[in-house]
């Protein structure tokens, strides 16, 4: 019987980060260049650079890690789950008694709006940051204000 893998190995066990030309299909949306498909481990790294008291928006983690590489673009949806998978390994460290984990609570969209598919989600996302600081507008989805 396998035995399911922790998020942790998720997050560690990963192929090289690979910077592939932009694929014809997505060309219409992304333009010609080079795409970065990334490791979760190096997504995970610069969410742990996000101060507390300041948010990161997917599209800024995207552009920093393709600017890291050296790439004009980052697959949004490859960043996007991996967003997921360090967060979730920060979910099991919390649960595990660690107090020094991957802050996922301060990556937000693009408007502010908070992520669904994080652990606990929005509201849990909306706790973590109004601990530090942060406004949250409670209207129809959740949004961070500042």
């Amino acid at each position: 019987m396998n035995k399911r893998k922790s998020w942790r190995e998720k997050l560690e066990n990963a192929k090289e980060a690979r910077i592939i030309p932009i694929p014809p299909k997505m060309q219409k949306q992304l333009g010609k260049g080079t795409l970065l498909i990334p490791r979760p481990i190096d997504v995970d790294a610069l969410i742990r650079k996000v101060p507390r008291g300041k948010v990161v928006t997917l599209t800024e983690l995207r552009e920093k890690l393709a600017r890291a590489a050296g790439a004009d673009v980052t697959c949004a949806m490859v960043a996007g789950v991996f967003v997921r998978i360090a967060a979730e390994a920060a979910a099991e460290e919390i649960r595990a008694g660690k107090s020094r984990v991957t802050p996922y609570w301060r990556v937000v969209r693009d408007d502010g709006r908070l992520l669904e598919k994080l652990p606990g989600g929005p509201s849990e996302q909306a706790r973590h940051l109004e601990a530090e600081g942060h406004e949250i507008s409670y209207s129809a989805k959740l949004r961070v204000i500042s």
